[in-house]
């Protein structure tokens, strides 16, 4: 019987301790993953176009990190795959790098009422002005991603071929 007991408690003590283990040992493995994504995350040009599918950046380094292909941001280019690859050691794979789109946002100047909602819709503020004042665009910031065409009220907003294409 006391044999028994001292079995018992022995391996009741090692239950405890795989359990501590495992659980340290899987928060080391969050955490590394955690820091996978922000370096990812770091990489991407932060403009939240969705032109990827997905709804930000973050949320696309979360897949980049999961298997995702690397090459689905166009305002990263492939400077951004190449840092991507990089990071993640995945050289071998032969993805088609995604070029920047051929086109950005214009602003057509005798339709804009100056109502400056594209202000807040344009991602990487490549569109300036003022409420009641004619807007433009940054055609160098503007990654053509389409988001100031929405929210704009009488469609001045178009988009044409980039002047470096």
């Amino acid at each position: 019987m006391t044999a028994a007991l001292v079995l018992g408690g022995m391996g009741l003590a090692l239950a405890a301790l795989l359990s501590l283990a495992r659980r340290l040992l899987a928060s080391r493995e969050a955490d590394t993953a955690d820091e996978i994504v922000n370096a990812i995350d770091a990489l991407l040009p932060q403009s939240q176009c969705a032109q990827c599918g997905y709804p930000g950046c973050r949320p696309y380094a979360q897949a980049v990190a999961d298997g995702e292909r690397l090459d689905l941001c166009p305002p990263g280019g492939p400077e951004t795959v190449i840092k991507l690859k990089s990071l993640l050691g995945r050289e071998s794979e032969t993805e088609t790098v995604a070029e920047p789109p051929g086109q950005v946002a214009r602003i057509v100047a005798k339709d804009c009422i100056g109502c400056a909602l594209c202000l807040d819709a344009c991602p990487v503020d490549a569109i300036v002005g003022a409420p009641t004042y004619l807007h433009a665009v940054i055609e160098e910031h503007c990654t053509g991603c389409e988001l100031c065409l929405p929210p704009c009220p009488v469609d001045c907003i178009e988009l044409v071929a980039c002047p470096t294409n």
